[in-house]
């Protein structure tokens, strides 16, 4: 019945941060940017007069994000949850340079679990970072065997 992920959907209170990060800081490419509303949108959310811009971000391979930031209906409540907690709880990007990566996220105020660390087997290197909104993001370099 599926025949591909279509994309995750990720919603932020702070949209141009979010642009920042994902985009100057990772290098998504922004595909689409559109201001919803209207009786669709509101049928297809369960919510009532709803405002609200979403932005498709594009990652080298094609794969998709989808920013939300609702102008009505904003959630006061930031995302809590913990690596550890039921649901879902992060996203696995692989990256080409995770210590390059590492070193410019780090210095832009990102919080790491550790430096990257080497796979037992020799054949990843991974870091889990705290992106923005508590966001939680597995970075993966796959390394030469």
């Amino acid at each position: 019945m599926i025949s591909a992920i279509r994309h995750s959907g990720i919603v932020v209170a702070d949209l141009n941060a979010a642009l920042t990060f994902w985009c100057d800081l990772l290098g998504f490419k922004m595909n689409r940017k559109m201001e919803e509303s209207g009786s669709h949108i509101d049928a297809m959310l369960g919510l009532k007069n709803v405002k609200l811009t979403t932005v498709k971000l594009a990652a080298a391979d094609g794969n998709l994000i989808e920013l939300l930031h609702y102008h009505s209906h904003p959630d006061k409540q930031s995302w809590s949850g913990r690596i550890n907690s039921t649901g879902l709880t992060h996203i696995a990007l692989t990256v080409t340079d995770i210590d390059l990566l590492f070193s410019k996220l780090d210095k832009a105020g990102f919080f790491f679990n550790s430096p990257p660390q080497l796979s037992p087997d020799g054949s990843v290197k991974v870091a889990f970072c705290n992106g923005p909104e508590g966001l939680i993001l597995e970075f993966v370099e796959m390394l030469q065997k």
